[in-house]
């Protein structure tokens, strides 16, 4: 029932850290996922020296975070149409470039909140190019009999910067505004950490699959999103895992509403919120390590199943306990549940989709997740006050159950229609 191919020849991570370029790419876009948590922190940081209206600090916060997230929903699938006609090393170095760039100028620009919101603005959407294109490469660097130990990788770096970045991105960005200067110091460090990506990234060589013609070269939006979802409607494999992906983000976009207020429950501050997250972040670094190295031997296993049940299971019991500890490993399973889902159902994509169709597909899923965030992120906080903690919870754990059985239902379906 892990509908991916077996691995041939397997040796886990040991493989891909004797691949130069892997390693290269890997590094790169670990420091890049560092620099984008680091530059969420300066973007909070920074309001505290852009004037604001007296009581209107929460809609500033909240007006910033749309203007980072929109472009998420807007350009999505566009980032995927430049990476089927253009070297993809291009668009990830020229991302990373530019956002360093960026990031320098802003202490050379007005305090001006408007100001603040177009940097948030652009600099989040240039990222939405960096994404596909990375998801698109690993494909191109490792063999496919590999690709499920690197996904392995890819998500337990992912989630480690996720961690890391949030943790050390205050700490940091003080350090730099002492040592380095108010007016300069806290941008420095964060463009510092895209170029450094870039840097990275520059020596890899990929093996593009074809050459990009004048012809293929022009941009036609929206002809090749359409081209996207047809081949997603024919292909119902790919199309299952990335709903099963979508859910599995929605559930951890709840959550991080969710923790502020559990954060309370346990009798922590509200911003130490990060402590689920960070530990749920460790549960899925260890699951991801588990499927990278013994993968092949669990290939004939319910994984996404099994994982849906696992965070279904946690949501459940986390409104019975008052233990912080107790909570705090509940997370780490609930981090362990998510690995068995989203490393899986992206190695199957990345197998199961032709190299000419991969910006396009990974594009669509980026679009598809980030307009899906969007639900969770509004309604989770006023279904909460109307409802209550425990609800929500509860609701979610019933959710989250009927979606792992539909989904490992109509995989089997699908699987059944190929054979």
């Amino acid at each position: 029932m892990f509908p991916t191919e077996p691995a041939a020849v397997n040796n886990g991570f040991g493989t891909l850290l004797k691949n130069r370029s892997f390693m290269l790419l890997w590094i790169g876009q670990l420091i890049s996922q560092l620099g984008d948590k680091v530059f969420f922190v300066l973007l909070v940081a920074l309001l505290e020296n852009y004037p604001h209206p007296p009581g209107a600090e929460n809609s500033m916060y909240s007006t910033l975070m749309v203007a980072f997230t929109v472009p998420a929903i807007l350009f999505g699938s566009a980032g995927g149409v430049f990476v089927d006609r253009f070297p993809k090393k291009l668009i990830m170095v020229g991302s990373d470039v530019v956002r360093g760039l960026m990031t320098l100028a802003i202490p050379f620009f007005p305090k001006e909140f408007i100001v603040l919101l177009i940097f948030a603005f652009v600099i989040s959407s240039v990222t939405q190019f960096f994404a596909p294109a990375e998801q698109a490469a690993i494909p191109l660097l490792v063999r496919k009999e590999n690709l499920l130990a690197a996904n392995a990788l890819f998500s337990s770096t992912m989630m480690g910067a996720l961690v890391i970045g949030f943790a050390i991105g205050e700490p940091i960005l003080s350090a730099a505004k002492a040592l380095l200067g108010e007016n300069y110091g806290q941008e420095l460090v964060v463009g510092a950490l895209y170029l450094l990506s870039a840097g990275m990234m520059q020596p890899i060589n990929f093996k593009e699959h074809k050459s990009i013609s004048e012809t293929q070269a022009v941009i036609h939006p929206w002809a090749d999103f359409k081209e996207g979802l047809r081949y997603l409607k024919k292909n119902r494999l790919i199309l299952n895992a990335m709903l099963q992906l979508t859910t599995l983000y929605c559930v951890f976009a709840a959550l991080t509403v969710l923790t502020i207020q559990l954060a309370a429950e346990f009798g922590l501050k509200e911003k130490q919120f990060g402590f689920f997250l960070a530990a749920a972040g460790v549960g899925m670094v260890f699951g991801a390590a588990i499927l990278g190295h013994w993968g092949e031997k669990l290939h004939h296993k319910p994984l996404p199943l099994i994982g849906f049940l696992m965070i279904a299971l946690v949501l459940g019991v986390f409104t019975f306990t008052h233990n912080l500890l107790f909570a705090l490993v509940l997370c780490g399973f609930l981090g362990v549940g998510a690995s068995l889902i989203g490393v899986p159902m992206q190695t199957l994509i990345q197998q199961q989709t032709p190299p000419m169709m991969h910006g396009k597909v990974f594009g669509f899923q980026n679009h598809a997740v980030n307009i899906a965030l969007s639900a969770p992120l509004a309604i989770t906080g006023p279904l909460t006050d109307a409802l209550g903690l425990r609800v929500v919870l509860i609701g979610m754990s019933v959710v989250v159950v009927v979606v792992g059985i539909w989904a490992w239902n109509n995989t089997r379906r699908v699987l059944q229609d190929v054979i």
